[in-house]
């Protein structure tokens, strides 16, 4: 959603590096560029000013002048205003001291409010409540059914006493407001914790919508109004915001399909202009693409800093702990790690969601962006299908698969050999790694980190060291001549400190974490 913003202040942020002080000149110029990247995507021009004059105003000030590194001090100062008109600070749902908790979704046909409604029942779900949804949109054909089908699929219960329209031709009959009453009476007689009511929304603001959704709100009382607004509406996410904060006092904004190409100035304008925070982001089709929104973190996504900590939530919620608790247990035991291993770790993997999804939360993605669209998915898939068409036997002792078996493997896979021999390949430099992590000597060859081929040294760091210079292994001259300036040049490397994991190059191989074919490049080799 936001690449070409990250993208612009990405670039403009790389003037700034390297200078002792930054005169007037350089801030006018930073600023100006920040001005025209917020413009160009789409956040409204009130939104612009008073952001850049904040941004202008701290850069010129002590805090800056006074930097060790004024161009780090300068981002620094936009990704705290960044924060500032996303919201500031996380708002979660205030829950009703006695339930059920009324929670009403209001917004313009389109923006996404049924299936938003199927998404955040879930995810209420998940947070250990129980939903009730309840069908208020009895004139949008087929949005009832809609609704079922989202409940079924998230597995929570629908209120759908009118089963709406079911083509543009038929007239609503059914009484919104009536039902809205009765869903919050069915949810308090059944113990329902929480209560979702999906109103009507029209393709423009009206005064019949915004009078039937102030009479729905009269009718609950909800806890919660949740104005939904789809992110690629541009600069009119302003006018319709404010009208709908006028028609029915919304508490909170979610926004919808931030996954999309759009410019995404919708989600820096409608927090800053109506004083509502963002609540929650709809991040794509499937149920499970719907978040918490944190605007510190979406911030950080926007500068190219990454989002960890969403990338640490979404593993510890989709991480099954007891086969994570068999792996540590197997390695302490020493014992081989196997293909059916490498098959339950992509099985976890494949839990996380989108691969593109979660690289692109790592600091410094845009810069590998046309690599990481470029990624199919599906070799998941086919690593996955390259396993599951090797016998048992073979999973365990992979050492047996001779080329007749590869040759039947790639058959029943759907692959070609090579595929499989480059899986193979891999999956043995994956085992040997995994044996000298299981002895105890760290991960081979990675800086700041104990072991054997690490620059701490690890266990035969002393047997190394003493057997000094190595006689060629080539009988080119050429070659052993270029042997010994490489072994001259090994010994001559400065010693990098303890935690120091990414202070320098070194001759890590990325294919030997057994990633699926294409990753390599993603880790910059």
């Amino acid at each position: 959603m936001f690449n070409s913003l990250s993208d612009r202040l990405t670039e403009t942020f790389k003037n700034l590096r390297g200078k002792g002080r930054l005169s007037e000149a350089d801030v006018d110029a930073t600023v100006r560029e920040i001005r025209r990247a917020l413009l160009d995507a789409d956040v409204a021009v009130s939104v612009v000013r008073e952001f850049t004059a904040k941004v202008k105003e701290r850069a010129l000030g002590l805090e800056v002048s006074q930097a060790l590194n004024p161009g780090q001090q300068v981002v620094k100062i936009v990704n705290e205003e960044l924060v500032g008109i996303l919201g500031g600070e996380t708002r979660r749902i205030r829950l009703a001291k006695n339930p059920p908790t009324v929670i009403m979704l209001a917004g313009l046909q389109g923006a996404g409010k049924t299936t938003l409604a199927g998404k955040l029942s879930k995810w209420l779900k998940g947070q250990g409540h129980s939903p009730l949804l309840v069908a208020c949109d009895l004139q949008r054909p087929n949005a009832v059914k809609q609704l079922q089908v989202n409940g079924e699929r998230a597995g929570v219960p629908v209120f759908a006493p009118h089963p709406g329209v079911s083509s543009e031709s038929e007239t609503a009959t059914g009484d919104p407001v009536a039902v809205a009453r009765a869903g919050v009476a069915e949810a308090r007689a059944k113990l329902y914790d929480v209560v979702i009511v999906d109103t009507a929304g029209r393709l423009g603001i009206d005064a019949e919508l915004m009078q039937q959704a102030s009479d729905i709100r009269d009718a609950v009382n909800p806890d919660e109004v949740l104005f939904v607004i789809d992110a690629m509406i541009g600069q009119d996410a302003v006018n319709t915001a404010q009208a709908f904060n006028e028609g029915v006092n919304f508490t909170g904004v979610v926004l919808t399909k931030l996954d999309g190409d759009a410019r995404g100035g919708a989600a820096l304008s409608v927090a800053s202009i109506t004083g509502k925070p963002v609540m929650f982001a709809s991040t794509g089709e499937g149920l499970n693409d719907f978040e918490l929104f944190h605007p510190d973190r979406m911030a950080s996504r926007i500068l190219d800093m990454g989002d960890i900590l969403t990338l640490i939530e979404q593993a510890e919620k989709s991480w099954d702990k007891d086969e994570a608790a068999r792996m540590a247990q197997k390695f302490s035991d020493q014992e081989d790690f196997t293909l059916d291993d490498f098959l339950a770790q992509m099985q976890q993997i494949r839990n996380m969601g989108s691969m593109k999804k979660m690289l692109m939360m790592m600091p410094g993605a845009a810069g590998m962006r046309e690599q990481l669209e470029n990624f199919d998915e599906r070799e998941i898939d086919r690593v996955e299908a390259i396993v599951r068409s090797m016998t048992v036997h073979e999973r365990v002792a992979p050492k047996i698969i001779n080329g007749s078996r590869r040759a039947r493997i790639a058959r029943g896979s759907g692959v070609h050999v090579s595929e499989v021999n480059g899986l193979l390949e891999r999956f043995g430099q994956a085992q040997k790694m995994m044996k000298k992590m299981a002895s105890g000597g760290g991960i081979p060859g990675m800086p700041g980190m104990a072991g054997p081929g690490g620059f701490n040294g690890g266990a035969r760091k002393g047997k190394a060291v003493a057997k000094g210079k190595k006689k060629p292994k080539s009988g080119n001259p050429a070659k052993a001549a270029q042997e010994r300036a490489d072994a001259e040049a090994r010994r001559n490397r400065p010693s990098v400190p303890s935690g120091a994991a990414f202070g320098a190059q070194n001759d890590f191989d990325p294919a030997s974490l057994n990633l699926p074919k294409g990753f390599e490049k993603f880790l910059g080799k």
